[in-house]
């Protein structure tokens, strides 16, 4: 049992020190247990450890040794590969055209929340990316800059927001070193949904509002989108934060760019968790990569989003209704669609309609199923929403299937 919780421990990124002080132990005491020298008899103790590895009990009780999930398996790939810091030249490095056709089916996976598969495509889309741009450096940053905010956006999604910080750390720092000043715009959407899915809501405002001032008013269709798509995440950020004034101007400037150009059904990577109306709550904030999915749905599911984390779940839950009635709505990718509904479920929840946010639940998962069985953070709003009197019919067997009945 020691050995099960070490090798979870490690795999959910946490040193020994931050598992004691998560437990509220000493790290002497995660050190033993580790090591077999304490045991855990006590089911309080083992509660306790399961819940911060954020695992079932039976996981640690079981006679063998538990196979990895494969989200869990293709997280340790993408942190084995951001800790290759020399890779060993290739005879004939890959073309930028075919990595450029790599990259674009990875954030087609993304688009459709499928996560597992994304993840295990990722360290070898990662390495070649880096091969390449060691030696055509400045034909490849835009590559490099992107391959890393995917990476930074998906580890989010599955609650790995301290490798997904390292990731999106990496891409700033590529892209602040191009000549481009809009991939600095492109590395900050996912840097901000990383801060954001850790808390740092401050953080995660000053760096979309500066990306989107150096970004400034271009003309141009995409430009106008990033920064859109940037105000988009200093609004959530604001929000989350309860600065209404800032939330409430940044979503108004990004109406307005919307507005002006008008319908994009073209999707990007796109929103990716942060605190919501609740604890874990993944917010909704346009694109990840450089805007392309920033439209006049986009912010009205932003404006949802952030009408509940202010507290206004009234506003939010009617401005929902009318958003999902028009035909913008289908626009966004199935990723976004399902992520945003999961914000709506527990504004639900959160205003005492059950039924209604176990039917959002449900809706989200027949959008994108990944989003719903493979997101760590969705466990707990099932777990509330099932056992309502009011829950709809199939939540209970969703309920069973994640293992939180």
């Amino acid at each position: 049992m020691g050995r099960r919780v070490a090798q979870w421990r490690v795999r959910r990124n946490m040193t020994q020190q931050q598992f004691a002080d998560r437990l509220g132990k000493s790290k002497s005491w995660v050190d033993k247990v580790e090591r077999g020298v304490r045991r855990l008899e006590r089911v309080s103790n083992l509660r306790e450890v399961a819940e911060t590895l954020r695992i079932d009990v039976e996981v640690l009780l079981a006679a063998r040794p538990v196979r990895p999930t494969p989200v869990a398996a293709g997280v340790d790939g993408v942190r084995t590969a951001l800790a290759r810091y020399h890779l060993p030249g290739a005879d004939r490095p890959p073309l930028v055209e075919e990595l450029g056709a790599r990259l674009g089916h990875a954030e087609q996976s993304y688009r459709h929340a499928r996560y597992p598969a994304l993840l295990a495509v990722l360290p070898g889309v990662l390495d070649a990316v880096r091969e390449v741009h060691a030696a055509r450096p400045g034909a490849t940053d835009a590559l490099l800059v992107s391959v890393y905010a995917l990476i930074a956006l998906v580890l989010v999604k599955v609650d790995q927001g301290e490798l997904a910080w390292l990731a999106a750390d990496r891409g700033m720092t590529v892209a602040l070193a191009a000549p481009d000043p809009q991939l600095a715009g492109v590395a900050t959407v996912s840097l901000s949904q990383a801060l954001r899915s850790r808390g740092r809501r401050r953080s995660a405002l000053d760096a979309a509002l500066v990306a989107a001032d150096r970004i400034g008013t271009h003309d141009g269709s995409p430009t106008r989108a990033l920064r859109g798509t940037l105000l988009l995440q200093a609004a959530l950020a604001a929000a989350g934060g309860g600065d209404e004034r800032l939330a409430r101007q940044s979503l108004d400037q990004a109406a307005t760019i919307a507005r002006d150009i008008g319908p994009n059904a073209a999707a990007g990577p796109g929103p990716g968790p942060g605190p919501g109306p609740g604890p874990g709550a993944e917010g909704c904030g346009g694109a990840g990569s450089g805007g392309v999915g920033f439209g006049r749905a986009a912010v009205e599911a932003a404006r949802v989003v952030a009408d509940a984390a202010l507290g206004d779940v009234t506003t939010a839950t009617a401005r929902h209704e009318r958003l999902v009635a028009g035909d913008e709505w289908r626009w966004l990718p199935p990723e976004h669609r399902a992520a945003y509904l999961l914000d709506v479920a527990r504004a639900y929840a959160l205003a005492g309609d059950m039924h209604r946010a176990g039917r959002a639940v449900l809706d989200a998962e027949r959008t994108a199923r990944s989003e719903v069985h493979d997101r760590p953070a969705v466990r707990k709003l099932v777990a509330v929403v099932w056992r309502s009197a009011d829950a709809p019919t199939g939540l209970a067997q969703l309920a069973a299937t994640l293992r939180v009945t």
